[in-house]
């Protein structure tokens, strides 16, 4: 157990010292790289890189590397990403995107791979069940690595706080910030003012020197798998992805269904790309200044882990129903609040009230649309999640191409009309449901155990 629990940490500390440094450069970019809007593009690169990187690569990568070397090398593209900000130009920044992009679809299936035959391996050895050995490496392994946001921001917010371009904004800056912003004014503001190089560069220095400590630590800790297991597990990988899942993922979209819940999945990417490229960009590096944007996005992290956790907990007793009402209804209220609030520095509560209220309607969107894909599609749970984060890419990618070209208040109303037509959809696969089998209690039983199902499946 000590040598596998050794390994289980090995990874997850891995991954919380490459995503500190990549949570806290993408919580940036609309801030950061605003000029011309190459930061919001090199995200909406990223995620278009990530979804095609899902399709094609990770049984290859796997098969020819290993789990240990595929983990290893996929860090070092997150690494390229953290040197291309070093000198951000659409030379630098769109090109490392792509590598990061195409390195993030072989890391996530790798990892989950390595921990399914961990624990698969220790549950033979100790006659345990093995899906329980499983969940528990899954869950140290989320306990780690939701806490990298939290750092990641907690460290740009220290090191940016000591620009020596702070000072009070004037009326006329606060005019171009919030729904209503100047577009390309906005940026002009002393909010908004881009730090100086020297801080930037420690900045950047600081995430790619822990984006390096994290491949160092994979390659000198990380146990390789055992081969004959890890074959194994790579053959069933290599069956259930590549051509198979790729033509699998679009057959699945003649479930009606899963074509129904195309705008609730899309709309977990819209909702996510607008607070961290619109809210921060326009309310909080606008109006308080760029260093607010880590303590911004803290709040939005840790209330979002809380409630995940708790929803996990608790829909077995409320029902996924009353969860998404309640999601939708909060939501709602940010959005009609961002749209009707001028932003103001001596309400500083404002500006992280809206985060937090966002934080948990984004657990539910989070937990309870994975646990709904995997109580609706549990026969086809390949297909199924390789849809949701085809579609959830999708959105990202929408949101980030189109957030340059937009005033605020134009995304806002998208991200609303998003909203509503996910609820009307998500209100016909529930009608759909009911109506196919009206005795649902098994299936509520089953919805804490779906999102394992997804991460599983990443």
């Amino acid at each position: 157990m000590e040598r596998n629990l050794k390994n289980v940490l090995v990874i997850s500390f891995g991954f919380l010292l490459l995503f500190t440094a990549y949570s806290g450069l993408q919580s940036l970019q609309s801030s950061l790289n605003a000029e011309e809007g190459l930061g919001v593009a090199s995200l909406s690169v990223l995620f278009a890189a990530l979804t095609l990187s899902s399709m094609f690569l990770p049984p290859v990568i796997i098969k020819k590397l290993g789990c240990k070397w595929t983990i290893a090398a996929s860090m070092c593209c997150y690494v390229t990403y953290s040197l291309g900000n070093f000198y951000a130009s659409w030379y630098t920044l769109i090109p490392t995107s792509v590598i990061l992009g195409l390195g993030g679809a072989p890391l996530w299936s790798a990892k989950c791979t390595y921990l399914t035959i961990a624990g698969t391996l220790y549950a033979e050895k100790a006659g345990k069940n093995a899906k329980d050995i499983i969940n528990q490496y899954f869950g140290i392994f989320f306990l780690v690595f939701q806490t990298s946001g939290v750092w990641g921001n907690l460290i740009s917010s220290l090191i940016l706080s000591q620009s020596s371009n702070q000072g009070e904004i004037s009326e006329e800056d606060l005019e171009c910030c919030g729904a209503y912003d100047c577009l390309t004014d906005a940026t002009n503001s002393t909010g908004s003012e881009r730090p100086s190089d020297s801080l930037i560069y420690t900045l950047v220095g600081v995430y790619t020197a822990s984006g390096v400590l994290a491949v160092l630590l994979v390659i000198i800790f990380l146990d390789q798998i055992k081969s004959d297991q890890a074959e194994t597990e790579n053959k069933k990988l290599e069956a259930s992805s590549f051509w198979s899942t790729f033509l699998a993922t679009f057959r699945h979209l003649k479930d009606k269904r899963q074509c129904l819940l195309i705008p609730l999945t899309m709309y977990s990417g819209f909702e996510q790309a607008f607070l961290a490229g619109d809210y921060s960009k326009s309310f909080m590096t606008c109006a308080l200044g760029i260093h607010y944007v880590g303590y911004m996005m803290i709040c939005f992290a840790g209330i979002n882990s809380l409630c995940s956790l708790l929803f996990g907990k608790i829909s077995q007793f409320t029902g996924r129903k009353f969860l998404f009402a309640l999601a939708a209804v909060l939501n709602t209220g940010c959005i009609i609040t961002v749209l009707l609030w001028k932003p103001d520095p001596k309400q500083l509560a404002v500006f992280f009230v809206i985060p937090g209220l966002w934080g948990v309607s984004d657990a539910v969107w989070q937990t309870q649309t994975n646990a709904l894909y995997g109580i609706l599609f549990e026969k086809n749970k390949e297909a199924a999640f390789a849809n949701y984060r085809l579609w959830e890419s999708v959105g990202f990618v929408i949101a980030f191409a189109y957030s340059t070209k937009l005033r605020v208040y134009v995304k806002t109303y998208i991200v609303l009309s998003v909203l509503v037509l996910s609820m009307v959809t998500y209100g016909a696969v529930e009608y759909l449901e009911a109506k196919s089998s009206p005795g649902t209690p098994a299936a509520t039983k089953k919805e804490n155990r779906g999102p394992h199902s997804q991460e599983t499946h990443m």
